[in-house]
């Protein structure tokens, strides 16, 4: 599975859109966008998600014993 750096990293220059632009069309700042691109791991969720959105993609929370189930 991708790191959500990699996968966002990847997408935004595959739409020739630089971190400032695409900060602008996610509805965050350029920090978040830098953050996440960097893969830092204390990121707000919600924040995150607008960013996935983009893609048609979101984060959830799951649980562990469903990350139990899903890796069988």
């Amino acid at each position: 599975m991708k790191l959500i750096a990699e996968f966002v990293k990847e997408r935004r220059k595959e739409v020739n859109l630089t971190q400032e632009e695409f900060a602008e069309r996610a509805g965050v700042a350029l920090t978040v966008i830098r953050k996440i691109e960097q893969g830092k791991t204390n990121l707000n969720m919600d924040k995150v998600n607008l960013v996935l959105k983009m893609f048609g993609h979101e984060l959830a929370a799951v649980s562990s014993k469903e990350l139990t189930i899903l890796s069988k």
